[in-house]
């Protein structure tokens, strides 16, 4: 507001206080901003609850990356926190404590998100680099096969070595359910699979992807694996061609009797 129009207002909304001076009004000012207000109010108290939740939200990025289960927050870290208020510092916990959500349910629905968000983050920058794929079979207590799927990436010239995903294989576990699996992520997350490198295995037998995994790699444009792959599965069929005895009297005949096979295609072209 213009001085001009300030005075004006002064003399005909406020006439008993034109004659005041400045120290008069800057009073008033203090006693404006400093008047009691809901948030000033409240303030202790929902600073005290942000801060519960922040401290719970950091635990549970602790049981997570100790790969502990959820219920530790709620059977162990809660009575290890009271147990400290109370000892050492000789205060009250349980307005403390019950300013901290730790239940199981929560922790595992933080861990999820947490996961998400990486794993998100993670796929959108395989989206755009080129990188190496680890691929190993395990199985759990109820004889479910489970297939891991690592990946190792240059970031910011730096290597780093990440857990890129972990699913069951439902019916078997051939070099074919293999194949499918990693390829129906990829094509899910939108990971273009030329953008693999290199791949590396455990020697089993289903793990080295077998001919029809072969097959599917060359069907998918991805000859550059081959100079990967080659020598390493190879060896390793053969190995498991010894084994089963399959009428092979010695490495030179399984040779010249698989060797075409599994290479014919990459020999034509």
């Amino acid at each position: 507001m213009k001085p001009s129009k300030l005075q004006d207002h002064l003399r005909r909304c406020h006439p008993d206080k034109t004659e005041k001076d400045l120290k008069y009004f800057q009073t008033l000012k203090d006693k404006f901003q400093k008047r009691p207000t809901l948030d000033r109010m409240f303030a202790s108290t929902s600073q005290r609850n942000d801060d519960g939740l922040r401290a719970s939200n950091n635990i549970s990025l602790l049981i997570a990356k100790s790969g502990k289960p959820h219920t530790m927050g709620e059977k162990l870290i809660l009575p290890a926190v009271e147990e400290v208020l109370k000892t050492v510092l000789h205060k009250p916990a349980s307005d403390i404590i019950k300013r901290i959500p730790l239940s199981n349910n929560t922790d595992e629905r933080r861990i999820d998100e947490m996961s998400s968000d990486i794993e998100s983050f993670l796929c959108n920058y395989l989206q755009t680099t080129h990188f190496s794929i680890q691929l190993d079979e395990s199985t759990l207590p109820d004889n479910a096969a489970l297939l891991l799927a690592y990946v190792r990436f240059i970031m910011n010239q730096e290597i780093y070595e990440e857990l890129l995903f972990a699913r069951t294989l439902i019916t078997d576990t051939k070099g074919e359910s293999i194949f499918h699996v990693l390829k129906d992520y990829f094509i899910e997350k939108a990971i273009p699979l030329s953008n693999i490198i290199s791949v590396a295995t455990d020697g089993a037998p289903a793990m080295i992807f077998t001919l029809f995994l072969y097959e599917g790699f060359y069907d998918t444009n991805m000859l550059h694996l081959w100079d990967t792959l080659c020598y390493f599965c190879f060896s390793e069929i053969v190995d498991h061609i010894q084994m089963r005895n399959e009428g092979y009297k010695d490495l030179e005949i399984a040779e010249r009797s698989y060797y075409p096979v599994f290479f014919s295609k990459k020999q034509q072209e």
